[in-house]
């Protein structure tokens, strides 16, 4: 079997990239196209289509960071730290937010599966993203239960599951290199994710 370098190269390098750390351009709509149709290639039992995507982007980032602030000072955040998650928010020049849909009482296919459905998707997109040259970041917390909004993006019975930020790398637009992504925690390797079954 032929090997594509290229692909498996990029799926290697991807890193996560918070939208502090983003700038413009982001996706236009052509590209976000595309991410929509990469997140449709991932494993879909029974292809439900699990998921739905809205993107946020120009005066609707503002929109978005009075529901940030919102939330923070509804969690117990001071102004200050409230201001700041609204920064957050409208910071990433694109940001598609990701709604799960899960048919609880689906015949075939049990939830859990439905859910495995979503990551992929989630995955695909960002894998997409990065390779049209973007970086990007997923971002969640406590604040996808938030009522105002998870009125303002979900229809009855779906799921906020987060935002993806994306835009374009500050430093490499700047030509200074890529940042280092700053993870959070140590990423398990290769060598600790795999064990052999032996059938016992």
């Amino acid at each position: 079997m032929p090997r594509n370098d290229a692909l498996l190269q990029g799926l290697l390098s991807r890193r996560s990239l918070g939208g502090k750390h983003l700038v413009e351009p982001g996706p236009d709509d052509a590209q976000l196209q595309l991410l929509a149709q990469a997140a449709l290639r991932a494993p879909d039992h029974a292809l439900l289509t699990p998921y739905r995507l809205r993107v946020v982007r120009g005066a609707a980032r503002e929109a978005m960071a009075r529901l940030f602030e919102r939330a923070a000072l509804d969690a117990g955040k001071d102004a200050a730290g409230a201001a700041l998650d609204a920064e957050r928010a409208r910071a990433a020049p694109v940001t598609v937010v990701l709604v799960a849909r899960i048919d609880q009482g689906h015949p075939l296919v049990p939830a859990h599966e439905q859910w495995i459905a979503v990551g992929a998707a989630l995955a695909n997109l960002l894998n997409a993203a990065h390779a049209l040259g973007f970086a990007g970041k997923m971002l969640s917390g406590a604040k996808v239960r938030h009522p105002a909004l998870v009125q303002a993006f979900c229809a009855p019975g779906e799921t906020l599951v987060g935002w993806v930020a994306l835009g374009t790398d500050a430093r490499a637009a700047s030509g200074h290199g890529t940042r280092a992504a700053g993870e959070r925690g140590t990423r398990a390797t290769a060598a600790e994710l795999l064990a052999d079954w032996t059938g016992a």
